[in-house]
């Protein structure tokens, strides 16, 4: 069954939670083995493997693991068919995640087997890899315009395109392919512009409303009721079974009611004294934290409808605080019990960095820089550390090298590194290279934050006459 809403089969769970575990224990082959057979059955699994398959990887670099023999570079040489040839190739490149020509085949195959959301994430991956070495390949960029234009992303197809074309200014055959997958990106986004189109598009959404309606119907209070029944059943028959204990857990937890989450949180908390297995009491963190956030979002609502209702700002404010020392308290146990998960030690620095606690945090985030998913966001977070203890400098270095390796300088990501990088200069009074770089924000989006007010600021501080 194909991986869909996050459900998978339960024979490549059964691999990947024992991937899983021996990763905890630093058997990093052994787990890169149980990740491959895993995706065997479930190719399309980018959260359940490929993903945490991808920080093995580097986790296992970090350690000084070796890179593929002679023999497993021989045994893992192409394959029957493109799936074979995409897991080998995968297989490979979790051995040595620098050498992106097993990457590269590794998505030559999942394109040729039609698995779009594999080629969709590792191309994204060869792309930002490419951007960042000192010397680019145009046969990789190549390589990522033809796969982009395959799997129908036209526009990353055109910006690997626009890549080939600055390094080879005089080929007119890629000119000509750049107009012409330009006007393949320009047709894509207006297939709707036909009548008959566009009633096909306006019925499609509305059969897709109809049907997320009627999902909503269907999870009533009696279904859920009828789930906790279930549930319950199901641990009489098997009162040690975790499985059967997080599905109570969760389907008392979907009642979004404070009594039944409680009683979800008290049975995950029984369950980790009982079996001290962590994995409970962070299921039962999780259930908190979404609680809080639920009340924080009731209270909210309730502010808007009357806004000078001080109770319910008092209350706002506490729950507030304990979501802040509730999460704090979550991911630094998290970090503790699973040291090598870098999504942990990246949520936990987060919480660190909102605390003030930059020092603590800084750590953390280098390595995280080593997950690929959040290279670029925890480099902003170590040089938003770096600027707040007045590195400056060391702040410019880290937002500069961040702007650089981020293939996409507009998107959400790409503004903050260079606002933050400006506000850097402006802190350091280079005041010249901070309204170069506010400027260029605002001609992209002069909304901003407060973008337009620092250029003018800026602007009229330089016009000032100086006192004789």
């Amino acid at each position: 069954m194909p991986e869909e809403n996050g459900q998978i089969s339960a024979k490549a769970k059964a691999f990947f939670d024992k991937a899983e575990k021996v990763a905890e224990t630093r058997n990093y082959d052994y787990a890169i083995d149980f990740y491959i057979e895993g995706l065997r059955y479930e190719p399309e699994a980018l959260e359940q493997g490929h993903l945490p398959l991808c920080e093995l990887a580097l986790q296992r670099q970090g350690a000084g693991g070796k890179k593929p023999s002679m023999v497993e570079k021989v045994r893992r040489m192409g394959g029957k068919n493109s799936l074979e040839q995409m897991l080998n190739a995968e297989y490979l490149y979790a051995k040595d995640p620098d050498h992106l020509p097993y990457a590269e085949t590794m998505l030559k195959a999942a394109v040729e087997g039609g698995h779009n959301k594999v080629a969709h994430w590792i191309a994204n991956l060869i792309f930002q890899k490419n951007n960042a070495s000192g010397k680019p390949s145009i046969q990789t960029y190549i390589l990522l315009k033809d796969s982009y234009r395959a799997i129908g992303e036209f526009d990353k197809a055109v910006a690997a395109i626009q890549y080939v074309v600055r390094l080879r200014p005089n080929d007119k055959e890629m000119a000509d392919e750049y107009k012409n997958l330009s006007a393949e990106l320009t047709m894509a986004r207006g297939k709707y512009e036909t009548d008959e189109d566009f009633r096909k598009a306006i019925k499609d959404r509305e059969s897709q409303e109809k049907l997320h309606s009627q999902a909503g119907v269907i999870k009533t209070e009696d279904y859920r009721a009828k789930a906790i029944e279930e549930a319950r059943k199901k641990i009489a028959r098997n009162p040690d079974s975790s499985a059967n204990i997080f599905e109570l857990a969760d389907a008392l937890a979907n009642q979004d009611n404070d009594k039944d989450e409680n009683d979800a949180i008290a049975l995950l908390e029984h369950n980790y004294e009982a079996k001290s297995d962590f994995s409970f009491k962070q299921r039962a963190g999780q259930l908190m934290i979404k609680q809080i956030k639920r009340k924080i979002k009731e209270t909210k609502s309730a502010l808007e409808s009357n806004p000078d209702n001080q109770q319910t700002m008092v209350e706002l404010e506490k729950l507030s605080e304990k979501l802040n020392n509730t999460e704090l308290e979550h991911y630094k146990l998290c970090t503790q019990n699973y040291p090598t998960d870098l999504r942990a030690k990246f949520e936990y620095a987060l919480r660190l960095v909102r605390n003030e606690q930059y020092n603590e945090a800084i750590p953390l985030l280098q390595e995280a820089q080593k997950d690929p998913r959040r290279k670029i966001a925890a480099m902003n977070q170590i040089g938003y550390c770096f600027f707040k203890k007045g590195w400056l400098p060391d702040a410019i270095d880290i937002f500069t090298k961040a702007i650089n390796s981020h293939q996409l300088k507009d998107d959400a990501i790409g503004k903050e590194l260079r606002y933050n990088l400006a506000l850097a200069y402006e802190q350091q009074d280079d005041t010249q290279k901070a309204l170069d770089i506010y400027r260029k924000i605002a001609q992209a989006d002069f909304g901003y934050k407060d973008v337009s007010q620092r250029v003018d600021k800026l602007r009229s501080n330089k016009t000032e006459p100086t006192s004789q």
